[in-house]
Order: structure tokens, then C-alpha cells, then sequence
């Protein structure tokens, strides 16, 4: 398998499959993944069609640094099967993920995968290199989602689908990310760091999913805002004016970025021959240790997918 399961997800644009205009425009932002969507985002009737314009636009576009995913239709529906089909047979060379909504069951994440590994072995793609993205949007699901994380090693990241959630769980409000009224705590917080569990116990990323009143954009900070501070590694966005700011909020700031950049240099230096081969070290008034190291690989991870350069250096103390 060679799945990749760090590529960068700090804005996941949703594009409806069936708008041309829309599917030319996505290329131009600077959205880390965009996900052409077969499914909400498509009226029934536009479906077959949609198909075809996406394996189109994969073929033609320029996608260039972005993730490439296409979200099909649910297992439950007529439609899955045909649309796996004809876009990864169409476009499978230049496809990154399948995005599979409303998954309930590990069984349906082992169905995609053998589908895919059909498609693949048939067509002479490379066997594994399409990954998936299973999104959780029902209680069942959340219920099953360390096993839906395991699945399959194709699976690269579990998603929070808030709208179908909310309105499975009968939760008492019609504007999706907020929180309902009469509950004085975070109404989501169980939910997204059951996800969150889930997907660090397996090595996957977590992604939060999105805010529906579009042009409120300080509404969608304070709610993607949350979901980084769990540790999330990105959120949907809806709009363009969204994409900045999520790309920002799961970004470090240049101050942790090069603070984490320093720790790791100075780890480095203490724990070999030359340093004095120590286990814990002193950088500046901090101590630093094993642990030090392991929290500072998370913040430069991030920062290195986020493309940010360093603005200082370690220097190693005089004798």
C-alpha cells in the first residue's frame, strides 16, 4: 500500500461535481484538498452526467498541489457503485482519495476497498495507491468507528459530517457547527474527540467538517478554532473566503513553528556523542526531554506541510 496519510488537509474545499464554473475556479484557490462531490452537493437527476464532468476535469485540470478526492454516494444508495466506477476507471491516474459518506460499518469500508483494488487491478493502475476517507455521520457510526479506522489501510482519514449527524441524534438546532441552545457545554465535544481517538490510535488524520453560513467567517473561526485546539488536522470549507482562515487556524504560528524547529535541533545535539549524550537538556530557561521532542514533532510536522520556513536557528552553546 502506499497511501499517504500526511498530506496536507488544512482546508478541504467542497466543489459541486455537476458546476463547470465551480470545478474551473476550485483549481485557482489555495485550498490543500479539494473534494469534487457526487453526492449532497448533487441533485439526483445530475448525477450520471456529473460523473463524466469530473473525470474531465481530473483529466484536464491542473490540480497542482492540491489532494485530489471525489466524494461518491453512500453504500445505501443506487449510486455508489457506478460512480467508483466510472471516475476511477476515468480518471484514477490523477485521483487521490474516494470520499465515503455516511459510513455506518467497517464492511462497508472493505466493500469500497475491494471495488477499488477491482478497478485497479483491471485498468493496470497501481493496486492501493487511491485512498479513502470514510466520514462519520450517524451514531452507528460513531459507535463503530475504531473498527471503520482499521478497515482498510487505504483509509487515511476520519471526517465529522456535523449536518447528517445532528439531525440523526434528533439535536435541537438547525444551524450545523453550532451548539444547540439550552446546553450550557460543548454539545461536540464527545463526538470529535471519539473521532479523534480513533484516528490518532491509527495513524490516521482527523477532519473536521463544515460550517454552513458561509460569509460568517468569524463564526467559522471560533468553531474550526475548537477543532484544532483538540489537535484536528484541518476543516471543509464551503466558500473561498473560508479558505484563508482555515489554512491559518491549523497552521502553528511562526513563533511555536520555530520554537519546535529549536527543540528538535537541540535534542538532537544533547542526546548525541558531542552534547554529552544527556536525556533531558536545558534550552534557554526550558528543560527538554524525550517528551519535549515527541510534542515538538507534532508542531513541525505541521509547519513543514504548511510550507512555513524557519526564521531561526540553533546554536550550539560555546565550551
Amino acid at each position: 500500500m502506499t497511501v499517504n496519510r500526511l498530506r496536507p488537509r488544512r482546508s478541504c474545499l467542497a466543489v459541486p461535481g455537476s458546476n463547470p464554473r465551480f470545478l474551473e475556479k476550485a483549481q485557482g484557490l489555495p485550498a490543500d484538498q479539494v473534494f469534487l462531490d457526487l453526492e449532497d452537493a448533487c441533485a439526483p437527476l445530475a448525477k450520471p452526467e456529473a460523473r463524466h464532468t469530473i473525470v474531465k476535469f481530473l483529466n484536464e485540470g491542473d490540480w497542482t498541489g492540491k489532494t485530489r478526492v471525489v466524494r461518491v454516494n453512500d453504500w445505501t444508495t443506487e449510486w455508489t457503485y457506478r460512480d467508483v466506477v466510472t471516475v476511477v476507471e476515468g480518471a484514477g491516474q490523477n485521483l487521490d482519495c474516494i470520499m465515503l459518506p455516511k459510513v455506518q460499518t467497517a464492511q462497508q469500508v472493505v466493500a469500497l476497498d475491494l471495488l477499488l483494488t477491482q478497478i485497479e487491478k483491471t485498468m493496470g493502475f497501481e493496486v492501493g495507491k487511491i485512498g479513502i476517507e470514510a466520514q462519520i455521520e450517524n451514531a452507528q457510526g460513531l459507535n463503530n468507528v475504531n473498527e471503520i479506522a482499521t478497515a482498510s489501510q487505504r483509509v487515511e482519514t476520519i471526517i465529522f459530517g456535523p449536518a447528517d449527524f445532528m439531525a440523526s441524534i434528533n439535536m435541537k438546532s438547525l444551524v450545523v457547527g453550532e451548539q444547540p441552545p439550552g446546553y450550557p457545554a460543548d454539545a461536540y465535544h464527545y463526538i470529535l474527540m471519539k473521532i479523534l481517538m480513533a484516528a490518532r490510535a491509527n495513524n490516521l488524520q482527523a477532519i473536521d467538517g463544515p460550517y454552513l453560513q458561509i460569509r460568517n467567517i468569524d463564526g467559522y473561526r471560533e468553531v474550526a478554532q475548537r477543532a484544532a485546539a483538540l489537535g484536528f488536522d484541518g476543516k471543509w470549507v464551503l466558500h473561498p473566503g473560508q479558505v484563508e482562515a482555515s489554512n491559518e487556524i491549523f497552521s502553528p504560528s511562526q513563533e511555536d513553528y520555530d520554537h519546535a524547529e529549536l527543540i528538535l535541533d537541540a535534542y538532537d545535539y544533547y542526546t548525541s556523542e558531542a552534547g554529552g549524550r544527556k536525556g533531558s537538556a536545558m534550552l534557554g530557561d526550558e528543560m527538554i526531554d524525550e517528551a519535549s521532542r515527541k510534542m515538538a514533532l507534532v508542531i513541525s510536522g505541521k509547519g513543514r506541510a504548511a510550507g512555513m520556513q524557519r526564521t531561526s536557528k540553533f546554536e550550539i552553546p560555546e565550551a
